[in-house]
């Protein structure tokens, strides 16, 4: 694409490998929620490695569980989804996981230069407002939008969404992530991507970007 950082106004954060990372947290959280499943139903289900959940990390919550716990009905695979995010929720409140290295001084150096602030998530609404609260940093965020698995049911039409409600041209909005969900993100609306290469992506599964960002506050030396 051709790319002028001159034409962004908006920036988009991805959350989870951008701002924040889970991978410290994931597996015992995920094995915690489908233990606790397990027992409430009688249903013995074998937890997933590491690995294989590090995967699907980005995915809109109902795929993940949808790939994980494939047998299940999909009520029963979102009381495993819910019981996470209790996790995840009280988690993070308590000081667990990782932020990156200068969130609150990048996202805040950026919203005083004049862009707007807004998230591109599949995380859901409590998780996203937890990580962005304890950060220091929910007051630089316009309006959250998240699924709603109805109108809004991937991420591109997040992205899509606030490109139709603040009016914006598709190169005035910057997605900035780490997985292929943000890429298509991006692509599919026509708007340049900042690839978090610090993130969780495996190497090789984002094909392409118009700026690479070793950390974080790379982003606050370009614009």
């Amino acid at each position: 694409m051709d790319w002028n950082p001159k034409r962004v106004r908006a920036l988009a954060f991805d959350v989870d490998g951008t701002l924040f990372s889970s991978e410290g947290i994931i597996l015992e959280t995920y094995a915690e929620a489908i233990r606790r499943f397990s027992v409430n139903s009688q249903i013995p289900l074998e937890v997933p490695d590491r690995d294989r959940i590090m995967l699907e990390i980005g995915k809109p919550v109902k795929t993940i569980f949808l790939n994980l716990v494939p047998q299940l009905k999909e009520s029963e695979r979102d009381q495993i989804s819910d019981s996470v995010l209790e996790l995840l929720v009280s988690k993070i409140r308590q000081g667990e996981g990782e932020f990156y290295p200068k969130v609150k001084e990048t996202v805040t150096s950026l919203k005083n230069k004049g862009y707007q602030i807004l998230a591109a998530s599949n995380g859901r609404m409590p998780y996203v407002k937890t990580i962005l609260e304890v950060s220091g940093i929910l007051p630089l965020f316009d309006p959250i939008v998240v699924l709603d698995n109805e109108t809004i049911k991937t991420k591109p039409d997040i992205v899509a969404k606030y490109i139709r409600d603040y009016s914006y041209s598709p190169e005035e909005i910057l997605m900035i992530g780490d997985r292929s969900s943000d890429h298509e993100a991006a692509r599919k609306n026509g708007s340049p991507f900042a690839f978090c290469a610090y993130g969780h992506a495996p190497e090789g599964e984002i094909p392409d970007w118009e700026v690479s960002l070793a950390q974080l506050e790379d982003l606050d030396r370009i614009f």
